[in-house]
């Protein structure tokens, strides 16, 4: 009498939903996934990773050019063209 049965598979994933409940459940899996990840970042040794998160970090630091700028070099547009 082994678990060879569909039945004996339904019965167990109801009791363990029923124990962890379906919220622990999709928590497990996600970290799961995100430390399966992080382990084959390790594995590969992803230099090229840091580099796009720091040049990502830099654009974030970096403003954007301001659309003050822009409206001003419009105004000295305008009174050039009177």
């Amino acid at each position: 009498m082994g678990f060879d049965s569909i039945w004996h598979w339904l019965l167990l994933l109801v009791i363990v939903l029923l124990i962890f409940g379906t919220k622990k459940i999709g928590n497990v899996g996600s970290d799961l996934g995100n430390a399966v990840r992080g382990f084959k970042k390790a594995m590969h040794g992803d230099e090229g990773e840091n580099e796009k998160e720091k040049t990502k970090e830099q654009l974030r630091a970096d403003p954007p050019p301001s659309s003050a700028s822009t409206s001003t070099q419009d105004q000295r547009d305008s009174h050039e063209s009177k």
